[in-house]
Formats: structure tokens, C-alpha cells, sequence
């Protein structure tokens, strides 16, 4: 079974994009590339700032959204508390 990873990505515009992944490499690369993802052009390149392995998507896909659910310092807080 692959692990699933919720990421965080801060792009150019500082804004903060969430999204879930099994394979997180290829997914950063299609943001910054434009392939299949949500994220203008005027918001790339976008840098991966966090991220954390689940096992299952089901499990991935709750933490995405609570993650989605906070404001802006919390998330921050998030990540500069690692």
C-alpha cells in the first residue's frame, strides 16, 4: 500500500496552497509545470513547506481539510514549530 502525503506549498504570491499527493515529488513538479493543478501561473513557482505521510488517502484527505479549515498563522505556526 503506498503512503498518501498532505503538503502545504508557499507560492510566489505568498499565499499557502494545500493539497494531497502519493507521490509528492511529481506533484510539486506538476504545480510548478501546470499540469493538473490549481495554481495560476501568476502564483508559480510554488516551494514545498510542509508536509506529512498517512497511510491510507481516506486519512490524508481528513487532514487536508482540517488543515484547509485554518487561517493563515496557524498553518505558518505549523510549520515553523518543526
Amino acid at each position: 500500500m503506498k503512503p498518501w502525503f498532505v503538503y502545504i506549498l508557499k507560492c510566489k504570491d505568498g499565499t499557502y496552497y494545500t493539497g494531497i499527493t502519493w507521490n509528492l515529488k511529481k506533484r510539486i513538479a506538476e504545480h510548478n509545470n501546470g499540469i493538473r493543478t490549481a495554481i495560476q501561473i501568476s502564483r508559480r513557482p510554488a516551494k514545498l513547506v510542509h508536509w506529512e505521510k498517512f497511510k491510507t488517502r481516506i486519512e490524508a484527505a481528513k487532514r487536508e481539510k482540517e488543515i484547509k479549515g485554518w487561517r493563515r498563522e496557524k498553518k505558518e505556526n505549523l510549520f515553523k514549530s518543526l
